[in-house]
C-alpha cells in the first residue's frame, strides 16, 4: 500500500481527496492535517510515502512545510496542490524538494497516477511543464542575478562534462530519451548520469537541476 498524507486547509477539499483515493487498492490515506507545521510530527507517526501539499495555507505554508520534510533522512515524496497559474510559490516548493505538482482540478485518475508516480522515485512533471516553469521563473524575475549565476555555475563545475552535458540538457526540459538520441548515448546510461548528478549536487530530482541550470543562466 501506497501510504498518503493529505495537507490542505479546507477539510472539503480534504474529505474529497480522501473519498476519491480511497477507490484506489493500492492507496491508503494515513492522517490528514490542515497546517503545515502539523506535517512533520505526522509524518514520523505515519511513514507516510506520498505528501499531498497544499501551498497557500495560514501558518506554515506548503513551501515552508516540504523544506522540513525533505529534509529528514528518508522523506517521503511530496507532490505539490496548486492552481499553478496564479501560485508564485511553486517554484518554491520545487526548490524545497517537491516532486511535482497537481493542478487543484486534476482529474481524479491522473491524480492517482501521480502518486503512484512519485511513490516510484519519479517526478510527475513532463518536460514541457518542466520548460514552462522554468520560463514563468525567467519572466519573474526569479534567480538569474551575477551572485546567484556564480554560485550555481561554480555548483556546476564539481560535474564531469558527460554530466554537464546531461544537466544542460535536462535544464532544457529534455526526457531522458531526448537526451539519449541528442548526445548518442545509451537511456541507461543516461539514467546513471541523472543519478550521478543528483547526488553531487545534493538534488532531490531533475526538476531542481533544471531550476539550477536556470539559476546559472545556461539554459
Amino acid at each position: 500500500m501506497i501510504g498518503v498524507l493529505l495537507v490542505d486547509d479546507d477539510a472539503l477539499v480534504r474529505a474529497g481527496l480522501r473519498l476519491m483515493l480511497g477507490g484506489a487498492g493500492d492507496i491508503e490515506v494515513v492522517a490528514e492535517a490542515g497546517d503545515g507545521g502539523q506535517v512533520a510530527a505526522l509524518v514520523a507517526a505515519h511513514r507516510p510515502a506520498v505528501v499531498l501539499m497544499d501551498i497557500r495555507m495560514p501558518g506554515v505554508d506548503g513551501v515552508r512545510a516540504t523544506r522540513m520534510v525533505r529534509a529528514v533522512p528518508g522523506a517521503p515524496e511530496v507532490l505539490v496542490l496548486t492552481t499553478f497559474h496564479t501560485d508564485a510559490h511553486v517554484l518554491g516548493a520545487l526548490r524545497a524538494g517537491a516532486a511535482g505538482f497537481l493542478l487543484k482540478d486534476t482529474a481524479p485518475g491522473d491524480i492517482v497516477a501521480a502518486i503512484r508516480t512519485v511513490a516510484a522515485g519519479d517526478p510527475v512533471l513532463s518536460p514541457a511543464v518542466t520548460r514552462r516553469l522554468i520560463d514563468q521563473a525567467t519572466a519573474g524575475g526569479d534567480g538569474g542575478c551575477d551572485d546567484v549565476a556564480a554560485r550555481t555555475r561554480a555548483r556546476l563545475g564539481m560535474l564531469g562534462d558527460r554530466e554537464r552535458e546531461v544537466a544542460l540538457a535536462v535544464g532544457r526540459g529534455l526526457s531522458n530519451a531526448q537526451i539519449a538520441r541528442e548526445l548518442h548515448l545509451a537511456l541507461p546510461t543516461v539514467k546513471t548520469h541523472v543519478s550521478r548528478i543528483l547526488t553531487r549536487l545534493d538534488l532531490n530530482n531533475r526538476v531542481q537541476i533544471a531550476l539550477l541550470v536556470h539559476d546559472a543562466g545556461l539554459r
